[in-house]
């Protein structure tokens, strides 16, 4: 999640870039492509499309950026300019994947790396309940696996969901529920469980 200080340290480097300082936008592309991407890739489920569309969405921020205001958080903003890109891709594909969650961890990383091993039926279990999981988002509708990714993974506010997504907090909360309730329902469902 985002701290005053991070959303103080993009409004003023977007204002920066505002008045034509590369530099300035540099850094805030630093700050922000590995989320969008991440984000981008969870959407859409190809490595080279969302490589794609996370640069579409910085040229597309970089050309709107002189109508982009001050009231609106530059990282909402941002994810909002990246949904729209990738919804484009999926409405011309016409299908909607899910990457799994396991993707965003660089090659040899470790949840806690003190943690001994788990032994191989423990890692066979965890990984046909990441299976499962991923099938059950898979079944969700783009509106409600977009809100399990921006709350659960991105840690965006129930606020700044509401403002990306043009639609109201409580409508957020109540997506945000049913989504959880539905992926809770597949996910059940394909375990065998009741």
């Amino acid at each position: 999640m985002t701290t005053r200080t991070d959303d103080a340290e993009d409004e003023r480097l977007a204002a920066q870039a505002q008045t034509g300082d590369r530099q300035a936008f540099t850094l805030l592309v630093r700050r922000y492509q590995e989320r969008v991407f991440r984000f981008i890739l969870r959407m859409s489920g190809a490595r080279d499309e969302a490589m794609d569309l996370t640069q579409e969405t910085f040229m597309k921020a970089y050309q709107a950026l002189p109508a982009w205001r001050p009231e609106a958080r530059f990282g909402t903003w941002l994810f909002q300019i990246a949904r729209n890109v990738t919804l484009d891709l999926l409405r011309r594909r016409r299908t909607v994947e899910f990457i799994p969650l396991d993707t965003g961890l660089p090659d040899g990383a470790a949840l806690d790396p003190q943690d001994a091993a788990p032994l191989p039926e423990e890692q066979l279990a965890d990984k046909q309940r990441i299976q499962l999981l991923e099938r059950a988002l898979c079944e969700l509708p783009v509106e409600q696996r977009e809100i399990l990714l921006l709350r659960e993974l991105e840690n965006m506010s129930y606020a700044d969901i509401a403002a990306m997504l043009n639609i109201e907090a409580g409508t957020v909360k109540s997506r945000l529920a049913r989504a959880r309730v539905a992926v809770l329902a597949h996910y059940r469902h394909h375990a065998g469980e009741k």
